[in-house]
């Protein structure tokens, strides 16, 4: 029977064949298992990633409604589906409505619904604004989620009772990204812009851990808030100053190697002024006027009246009696400047700047004594130099800069180099046994070293004895004589027929202790000498033995 032959092929294996023909079957059958999972796995595809709860257990239900096999991974957000049916399931949720990702927008008005009061019909329209702005804010590539929320403004008569628009949005930022600076102030005109009455101040955005992400400047505010701004602006530019300090003199004196700290008094109101200049010594002329007056001096005749009563004038002109008058009329103004100068907010008034350089330090007396060094005048005016260019610094303003040396506490604490060493113990080579006590790793290595070469040495000659003892027990058995007695016998003939090839070997080496070289090559020499003694002696060896 097939089954007799198998037991019986089993038991002329040995241990070690059938473990390994039960691991082979182990490993054989996993691998079928394992390509059969893959293979039935291998069909399914993503239907949709990255979905909500509540759209992930609408479409459980839908495809449990269906029978269509699914399998869920990345904690339910990714629901897979046979390949070949990714088309149509996704074209049957997209008729469900399905995933919704948040609200939904302005189809909410596709169906027209008789009979829907004005204020339903004014919370529909907030509700497809807000999933509008939602969908426009998630298009963003490192947001994952969004939440908008809007306030529509409240018209009134009464001024007191208006209420401007507002909104809030509540953006989750993807895992491993983040937002560039100009992200947030994208979102706030975003949202503003689509709101009718709606601001970039009115509009403030969160992200999922509470965290303001964009402080907007009101008209009105506190006193606490203009503060928290004013130094939050005056610590930000002196970390600016002080990181251009840092890359300046890093490459010069070293990496920890100086201390600096910059203080900036900033001025954070801003404003216009004029000025308006006179200059005495300097006029222009503005406008000039000339005039000319033609009278005649003739006395009328014949007329009744005060005229032809007078007495006669003098005797008339040569221009036949004609008079002119001439005038000229020049306006000369001073010159005069007019400026105006917008002040910018977060001007430097004032800048303040220290450098706190570290010594150098060097031994003397074979490590004994320590010297401090400070830096030389020319070194402390050449950085004092690149920090004043670095930082912009103006005199003139009453900028204020310091540099100056002193040891750190590293450098106090500064252990002496081994350098320094007696100049005898330094080039004297050390003995095996000092280079072993000083280096432990070396220690164990040669002591496993050691055991390692014993271990195989002792090893190989067990097993060439073993071996040697199988040979020659079949070569005994089969050609020499059954008993000591004979093979003393043989000895002995031996030696009377040639008494000096069985004479005790003369020059054989002294055996060493420990020395398994000299061992094996005495037992060598003596084998090919006196071959005949040495299978007497095997003989009688193996015949004890077998009694």
């Amino acid at each position: 029977m097939p089954t007799d032959q198998i037991l019986r092929l089993l038991r002329t294996l040995s241990i070690r064949q059938r473990w390994t023909i039960g691991i082979v079957a182990v490993l054989l059958a996993g691998g079928i298992y394992a390509l059969s999972v893959w293979e039935r796995e291998s069909g399914f595809r993503p239907l949709f990633t990255g979905l909500a709860p509540e759209d992930a257990a609408a479409m459980l239900q839908k495809l449990k409604e269906t029978g269509v096999a699914y399998r869920l991974s990345n904690n339910g957000a990714t629901i897979s589906v046979p390949e070949e049916r990714v088309a149509e399931l996704r074209l049957e949720m997209a008729g469900a409505g399905l995933p919704k990702n948040g609200r939904i927008g302005f189809e909410l008005f596709d169906k027209t619904t008789f009979g829907i009061t004005e204020f339903a019909e004014h919370v529909n329209y907030r509700r497809a604004l807000e999933g509008e702005l939602e969908r426009s804010v998630m298009s963003v590539a490192e947001i994952e989620q969004a939440r908008v929320h809007i306030s529509l403004p409240q018209e009134s008569v009464f001024l007191d009772s208006r209420e401007p628009a507002k909104a809030s949005v509540l953006i989750k930022i993807r895992r491993g990204a983040t937002l560039p600076d100009t992200a947030i102030p994208a979102i706030t005109n975003l949202v503003a812009s689509a709101v009718e009455g709606l601001t970039p101040d009115n509009v403030a955005v969160l992200d999922m851990r509470g965290n303001l992400l964009n402080r907007p400047k009101r008209a009105g505010a506190t006193d606490d808030e203009t503060s928290s701004s004013a130094l939050e602006y005056r610590h930000k530019v002196e970390q600016d100053l002080a990181a251009k300090i840092n890359s300046t003199l890093e490459p010069l004196v070293g990496a920890g190697r100086f201390r600096t700290a910059v203080s900036a008094d900033c001025d954070i109101t801003s404003g216009e002024q004029s000025e308006e200049t006179f200059d005495p010594t300097r006029s222009v002329m503005v406008s000039s006027q000339k005039t000319e007056d033609t009278s005649s001096t003739s006395r009328p005749a014949g007329v009744p009246g005060t005229a032809s009563n007078l007495p006669e004038p003098p005797a008339r002109p040569a221009n036949g009696g004609l008079t002119s008058r001439k005038t000229e009329s020049i306006n000369y103004e001073t010159s005069r400047t007019v400026k105006r100068t917008v002040l910018p907010q977060g001007a430097i008034r004032r800048l303040s700047v220290s450098v706190l350089l570290d010594q150098e330090v060097h031994w003397e007396d074979n490590g004994k004594k320590r010297v401090l060094t400070a830096p030389s005048d020319e070194r402390l005016k050449t950085i004092r130099d690149l920090v004043s260019a670095a930082v912009g610094l103006n005199p003139t303003r009453g900028d204020l800069l310091i540099v100056d040396s002193l040891p750190f506490e590293q450098t106090l604490n500064l252990e002496p180099p081994n350098s320094y060493a007696p100049l005898a113990e330094t080039n004297r080579k050390l003995t095996p046994q000092e280079q072993l006590r000083n280096n432990p790793k070396l220690l164990v290595g040669v002591i496993g070293m050691f055991v390692l070469v014993l271990g195989g040495a002792t090893l190989a000659l067990l097993k060439m004895r073993k071996a040697k003892r199988k040979v020659l027990g079949v070569q005994v058995e089969g050609a020499l004589p059954g008993s000591a007695a004979g093979a003393t016998a043989a000895l002995e003939n031996g030696r009377a027929a040639s008494p000096e090839r069985f004479a005790p070997p003369t020059e054989i080496p002294g055996l060493g202790p420990g020395r398994v070289e000299v061992l094996t090559t005495q037992l060598r020499v003596t084998a090919q000498k006196n071959g005949e003694v040495c299978a007497g002696i095997l003989r009688g060896w193996l015949r004890g033995e077998s009694a």
